[in-house]
């Protein structure tokens, strides 16, 4: 149990290091190329990659050897979601991207129908 305690607490250790240390799998120019709709959609990616990355280690870490697990397993891909997600965001900032913003309710509603004259109609059928 202690040798399993003593490897978590190397292992975090060296975790934290790596975070702050850009991953050999991010490519620098990946984003180069983006324009500002596909710089969001990766940017809405990345974060939902990143959100499921850390709710995996925190149910990990609830088992046995859980921390050991969790960061042997898990956190050099959120090592590497979180380089993807600094250089998406250098893109973002290089382009002066800004937010799409939300569809308000009433542009997503479709128009009501116009409703027709009232007054005397002919009967179908019949014409004048």
């Amino acid at each position: 149990m202690v040798a399993l305690l003593a490897s978590a607490a190397a292992v975090s250790g060296c975790a934290q290091i790596g975070d702050s240390v850009p991953s050999a799998f991010a490519d620098p120019a990946k984003y180069d190329l983006y324009d500002c709709k596909q710089l969001e959609a990766e940017r809405a990616s990345l974060k939902a990659r990143a959100t499921e990355q850390e709710r995996l280690m925190a149910k990990a870490e609830t088992g046995v050897g859980g921390t050991v697990v969790s960061e042997m397993v898990y956190r050099n891909e959120l090592i590497s979601i979180h380089s993807q997600q600094k250089l998406e965001e250098e893109a973002w900032r290089k382009g002066k991207c800004h937010e799409t913003p939300p569809d308000t309710p009433a542009a997503a509603a479709p128009a009501a129908p116009t409703p027709a004259p009232k007054g005397p109609r002919a009967p179908r059928g019949l014409v004048h």
